[in-house]
């Protein structure tokens, strides 16, 4: 089988490494890929955005199956575009994606279905915010842009102060551009996070092992919020919490996409709270999650391949994802200064000598003069499987202390 994946990050790149052992893959392609993509799949110098050119590629290239990495293209309708043309696309529709590229399309979908979620207002412009925020009694309260800000347009405001800061960043100083043009004021809402992605061909659905993200920048979960600085997988929220996420979540979400004529075949991610009153649903994204990929993918004991195209065939029905025992563990490894403004250019050191159990998933990285350097806010992800989550811990962090570039910033606290 002929596969072109789309996208350049740290979960292509783990994509690409699982997709080249599946007995069943003849060829693999990247657009744009990356240089340690390259090292699997051939990467010609086509644009991501470049539609046109990445149809004509496929077609060209005789591509059995185009699977879409980023929300980027998805909500900009690539998907559609290649499923006219006649290929196999494991990625949602355009409308399917506005479930990531719109909050409000989002919420509103929770609320029409009856998945659990907060209570929500939405906020056409700045004036009428920040008269509904002086009329806010209860804080913390959750401000979100409405588009695609690469996961960072969320707030948690402790007060009116950050409320109105929020506001003004994202409607009037458009830090996120037309992606804050609107925004959510939301219901704050405690507990610990998880993510749950399935596998869906619109009609049923195959849940992966659940994990959990640290998406602060410091540890401790506090500093910034960012696209994610590690992840662990799996964990066990217990059989009630599972029994809501598959009754409740899931499979009123695949309901949910018949219902509304959605054409969704691609994964589902699932952002969750694990709340006194039970799960409630934070948001939808339609792509796989990064990190939580770099930690998910080793511990599928399955043909990832023959399950992509199940999905992108309506076939999903009846499969299943074995996985290994065990646990696993990524860590991200990032440059100073992210995520506002992050270093490049760095050379990044002790590569080769990161031990074989471990993995090393390039997320922001490109090569000059034949060695890698920096080349992103997150540069690398360290991903280790072992019989306990902490000994994928330990693994992960060993490998971690071999790679040294100037600047480089990791939390140390990861999956506890």
């Amino acid at each position: 089988m002929n596969v072109l994946l789309i996208g350049s990050g740290g979960r292509e790149h783990a994509l690409a490494w699982k997709l080249r052992q599946s007995p069943r893959l003849k060829e693999l392609h990247a657009i744009p890929g990356s240089a340690a993509i390259a090292e699997l799949a051939a990467c010609p110098a086509i644009a991501q955005n470049d539609f046109d050119a990445i149809r004509e590629y496929a077609l060209d290239k005789k591509i059995d199956l185009v699977v879409i990495g980023p929300e980027e293209p998805l909500a900009k309708g690539l998907g559609d575009i290649l499923a006219l043309a006649g290929l196999k696309v494991f990625g949602p529709s355009q409308k399917g994606a506005m479930l990531e590229a719109s909050k409000q399309f989002a919420k509103e979908f929770m609320r029409r279905h009856q998945l659990p979620t907060a209570d929500f207002q939405i906020l056409y412009d700045a004036a009428f915010a920040r008269e509904k925020i002086g009329l806010n009694k209860k804080y913390p309260v959750v401000i979100k842009a409405d588009g695609l800000a690469a996961g960072k347009g969320v707030r948690i405001c402790k007060d009116e102060a950050q409320a109105l800061e929020a506001v003004s960043d994202f409607m009037e100083k458009r830090i996120f551009g037309f992606s804050g043009s609107k925004v959510l004021m939301e219901e704050h809402l405690s507990g610990r996070e998880i993510s749950v992605m399935a596998l869906t061909d619109g009609e049923s659905y195959l849940m992966l092992p659940v994990a959990r993200d640290h998406k602060r920048l410091l540890d401790g979960d506090a500093g910034p919020n960012t696209g994610g600085m590690g992840a662990v997988a799996p964990v066990d929220p217990g059989p009630a919490v599972m029994e809501t996420v598959k009754n409740e979540i899931l499979q009123r979400f695949v309901d949910g996409v018949k219902k509304d004529r959605i054409p969704f075949r691609g994964v589902i991610y699932a952002g969750l709270m694990l709340t006194a009153a039970g799960p409630k649903l934070l948001e939808f994204n339609v792509r796989f999650g990064d990190p939580e990929t770099q930690a998910l993918l080793p511990l599928l004991d399955c043909d990832l391949l023959e399950l992509l195209k199940a999905c992108a065939d309506g076939n999903l029905a009846g499969k299943t994802a074995p996985v290994h025992g065990g646990a696993c563990a990524a860590i991200v490894l990032s440059a100073k200064g992210y995520p506002e403004n992050p270093e490049k250019g760095k050379e990044i050191g002790g590569l080769g000598e990161v031990p074989a159990d471990a993995v090393v998933f390039h997320s922001g990285t490109r090569k000059t003069g034949g060695r890698f350097v920096t080349g992103g806010g997150r540069v690398l992800s360290v991903a280790a499987r072992a019989a306990t989550a902490e000994e994928a811990r330990k693994k992960a962090y060993a490998a971690v202390e071999k790679i040294k570039f100037a600047g480089m910033h990791y939390r140390k606290d990861i999956g506890l």
